[in-house]
């Protein structure tokens, strides 16, 4: 689920909506950019977006600071992120109506894995909620997304500071390992409670020939992460090393 939303950094259509867009996002939209008013629907969807991960990122900084641990922390801060991880379904959307110019089956991919994690393993297996697991990929998302949706939105403002378009393509060499490792370690904590209850399995018989085994379907993804990992860290390195100058040119 890393590994998809991580491909986002490989390219930046500077639509903001979609996590599989191209290369830097000015050249992309001098071949072919949103009109007028979908520029300011994904400016302001941007802005939005942006604030809504700042949120998070405040509420967890406010947790912390009032109990004292980092334990357990995923409940100050639920809310928003459902809310505001949901939401990035429209970025679907954004590519199916042709206003960011990338795949909808790859941006449907990549979005609905984080969606998934979300609702159908965090939010469904309510024990795993306080394992540092959880803690550990929602706080590479924030980080990851506050730069993301703040590069998609100063780039389609044309004004996009050196920064944080260094921090889009340097911070991955650690959010994205970090994301990845919550990720996996969260599902592997869900999987005794999955077993135990049968959560969204299919015995047979039934009326319909049916069956589903969604502890093995867990596994079977957390598996997928092995070849996914390697193709998508090869991929956010190939795009380092264009757009992004050395440090010493950043301080010069």
């Amino acid at each position: 689920m890393a590994a998809a939303a991580a491909t986002a950094a490989t390219k930046g259509n500077g639509g903001g909506g979609c996590r599989a867009g191209g290369g830097e996002a000015g050249g992309a939209r001098k071949k072919r950019g949103p009109g007028p008013l979908a520029t300011a629907y994904l400016v302001i969807y941007n802005v939005v977006m942006t604030a809504g991960w700042l949120v998070i990122a405040v509420g967890l900084v406010r947790a912390y600071l009032a109990k004292g641990s980092y334990h357990s922390l995923y409940y100050s801060i639920e809310k928003p992120l459902k809310f505001f991880q949901t939401g990035a379904l429209l970025e679907i959307i954004h590519c199916a109506v042709g206003i960011v110019p990338s795949s909808v089956v790859l941006t449907s991919f990549q979005v609905m894995s984080r969606v998934f994690l979300i609702w159908a393993v965090t939010h469904s297996v309510k024990e795993v909620q306080s394992e540092d697991s959880v803690l550990l990929f929602v706080i590479a998302w924030t980080i990851t997304e506050i730069i993301r949706y703040s590069f998609y939105t100063f780039s389609l403002l044309n004004h996009l500071p050196y920064l944080i378009k260094w921090a889009r393509y340097t911070l991955f060499i650690v959010l994205y390992p970090m994301g990845v490792s919550g990720e996996l370690l969260t599902i592997y904590a869900a999987l005794p409670f999955v077993r135990q209850a049968g959560l969204y399995s299919i015995s047979l018989p039934n009326k319909y020939n049916f069956s589903f085994d969604y502890y093995a379907f867990l596994i079977l993804i957390m598996i997928s992460y092995i070849p996914l990992f390697r193709e998508t860290e090869k991929k956010l390195a190939a795009s380092r090393a264009s757009p992004v100058l050395s440090l010493q040119v950043l301080l010069s």
